[in-house]
């Protein structure tokens, strides 16, 4: 693993969002639970529903069913009870991770260009980055449902790219979990993993990111 890519300014930077920029985690828990109960099924612990974030409220809603060995044939009724209220609540405990903000600032100010590159809907991003007062630092908010497929596709980054104006060999990519180290590999571009993100349970050095950080402050180069 080797550190020369947090070493030098990038034209572009691509960063995932949940996990990533923000711990939405307690927010995204209690969609969930609101969800389950609102449906008549158990809850589940917010340290298992960090673990089902990174692929969308679907997947997070079928892992936590699967969790508890229920079956539900028809899953969109739960879904549309989880974006409901996670539309309204999207930033009651979402807190972004230390030195974020200022990183993001001080790239931002040496000429570098910013996307968002999540597998979380686009409305939803938006209106998460909006509560933050952070749309002025993107240039580009790129949701599950904006490319032709979302991450671990590369699709997601070769469209950030364009947006961008930046050419390929000038992005870099930082996210947490092996989603977004797939986005990377498949785009062949570098990629950056913060150590304590939504990773699944997997441990940040194994998932065959290019270096790993563990406060985003790293990611300023001299």
């Amino acid at each position: 693993m080797s550190a020369s890519c947090i070493e030098r300014l990038w034209g572009g930077y691509c960063f995932d969002l949940d996990g990533t920029l923000v711990d939405t985690a307690p927010d995204l828990h209690a969609a969930l639970n609101h969800a389950l109960a609102a449906h008549e099924l158990p809850p589940v612990e917010e340290s298992l529903a960090r673990r089902f974030i990174g692929h969308g409220a679907l997947v997070m809603i079928e892992r936590a069913i699967d969790h508890h060995a229920q079956r539900r044939n028809d899953l969109q009724p739960l879904l549309d009870t989880f974006l409901d209220y996670y539309g309204k609540n999207i930033c009651v405990h979402s807190r972004p991770y230390p030195t974020v903000e200022d990183t993001l600032r001080h790239l931002r100010s040496r000429g570098a260009k910013l996307a968002v590159v999540t597998n979380k809907r686009k409305f939803f991003a938006d209106r998460l980055l909006d509560a933050l007062e952070w749309a002025e630092y993107f240039d580009v908010v790129i949701g599950g449902d904006t490319a032709a497929a979302p991450k671990p596709a590369a699709d997601p980054v070769l469209l950030a790219s364009e947006l961008l104006a930046v050419p390929m060999q000038e992005l870099l990519f930082i996210g947490d979990s092996a989603t977004d180290v797939g986005a990377a590999r498949a785009a062949r571009i570098p990629v950056v993993c913060v150590r304590d993100g939504y990773n699944e349970g997997t441990l940040a050095e194994n998932l065959g990111a290019d270096a790993v950080i563990d406060q985003f402050a790293e990611l300023v180069p001299a």
